[in-house]
């Protein structure tokens, strides 16, 4: 068996998953913020939309992919990994090139919404195969890898999107977002689909034979909970100045709109980079002196990050508030590898797939469900979206608190 794992033929398939899953991650993250690139266009368009209203089309496709996710995770951990996630990209792209036909609320919201069953089949499995492609002292570094793909996508879209809406108006960035999935979800059925549990303690691999076994093992395991309870908290923040910093940069800095995301999506992609590789190599580099080293690395970079968020959404000088949205994305963004990895090294080999489509709907219940609309609304109430946007600082300090509670419990039990 060991001489399988570690043959070039392994090797050049493990290799070929992380760069497919990988660049599918990228649009997935493209796709999904091109619309923060285009909100100030739509609420100005024939649609007339609130920002109540805008905030709910970026939770619409939030809350599809909250619910859809455990049930994608858990066919996950049943069913061949491969065919599903190529379903998954195919039907995102189809959904996201409608939303460029959108006629009013309700039809942008539906197509927007669309595109989290998509993601869900996608975001759940992806993490899970992965993790059995390679080995567990590897697995940071690797997640890192997939998921610096946060911080490009992100950046490519307010970038892309800012562009062809100047352009070509925002309809167009909505399909030209969508096109590439299509040929993605055939290279993604070139993957090949790994044994659960390959690289880790042997007869864990199994999935427990009925769901409802693997989400009763996983409400009663407390590391998972705490974790997947801080990632909600830290996606709260995430969401909330992901959707609406292009229009904050815009309406509260007086920034021109191709500007503010250009300069967004410019800062996203370098910290993003740059904070995705240093968490997943420190979260790897420390796993040596303590299992619970990917907490540890997330919890204390949260901390970090979030003085530096308060600056940047209080202080009007552009020679203060860039650096410090710098400063504090380069922290954000550490945390995106360890925890991940946290989670996965949290579980069963054989419950991974259920556990990712948990957390995910842990995390966006608690965090980007609500907080687009929410702080649209605070916005809308006291008609300052410089006052609304003080949740996000709040929401990371919460975060990084959980994620150092959950490290230090952990490791008390060692």
């Amino acid at each position: 068996m060991s001489v399988a794992i570690d043959s070039p033929a392994a090797r050049r398939a493990a290799r070929y998953a992380l760069a497919i899953l990988t660049l599918i991650n990228l649009f997935n993250y493209l796709d999904r913020w091109v619309v923060a690139a285009v909100v100030e266009s739509i609420k100005k368009s024939e649609l007339h939309l609130s920002d109540t209203e805008l905030g709910l089309v970026g939770t619409g496709f939030i809350v599809v992919y909250t619910l859809t996710s455990p049930l994608f995770g858990a066919l996950g951990d049943r069913r061949k990994r491969p065919p599903l996630i190529a379903l998954g990209v195919a039907v995102w792209s189809v959904a996201t090139s409608l939303a460029g036909f959108a006629r009013g609320f309700m039809s942008l919201f539906i197509a927007r919404s669309g595109v989290g069953v998509g993601e869900a089949a996608y975001g759940t499995i992806a993490p899970a195969l992965l993790a059995d492609s390679f080995p567990i002292e590897r697995r940071g570094r690797v997640l890192a890898v997939f998921f610096c793909a946060i911080p490009i996508g992100s950046a490519a879209g307010y970038i892309l999107g800012g562009l062809v809406d100047q352009h070509f108006g925002w309809r167009a960035a909505f399909w030209i977002a969508g096109a590439p999935g299509l040929l993605l979800s055939l290279l993604v059925l070139l993957v090949k689909d790994p044994p659960r549990g390959l690289h880790d303690v042997a007869g864990e691999d199994r999935a427990p034979a009925h769901w409802t076994e693997a989400y009763r093992d996983l409400f009663r395991n407390r590391p998972f909970i705490l974790t997947a309870l801080g990632y909600g908290a830290y996606t709260f923040a995430l969401g909330g100045l992901g959707f609406w910093m292009p229009a904050f940069l815009e309406r509260v800095r007086g920034m021109q709109r191709s500007e503010a995301t250009v300069t967004f999506g410019t800062i996203a992609l370098v910290t993003g980079f740059i904070g995705t590789f240093a968490g997943g190599w420190l979260g790897d580099f420390f796993l040596k002196r303590s299992k619970q080293s990917y907490l540890w690395v997330s919890g204390i970079a949260t901390l970090i990050a979030a003085p530096a968020a308060f600056i940047a959404v209080s202080n009007p000088h552009r020679s203060i508030y860039l650096p410090a949205i710098a400063i504090a994305e380069v922290f954000i963004f550490m945390c995106t590898g360890p925890v991940n990895s946290a989670i996965i090294n949290a579980v069963k080999p054989g419950e991974r797939a259920t556990a990712v489509g948990l957390s995910v709907l842990v995390m966006h219940v608690v965090g980007d469900i609500p907080s687009p609309p929410l702080i649209g609304a605070v916005s809308d109430h006291y008609h300052s979206l410089e006052r609304a946007f003080m949740l996000v600082p709040l929401s990371i300090v919460i975060a990084g608190c959980i994620w150092m509670y959950a490290a230090w419990s952990a490791s008390a039990k060692q």
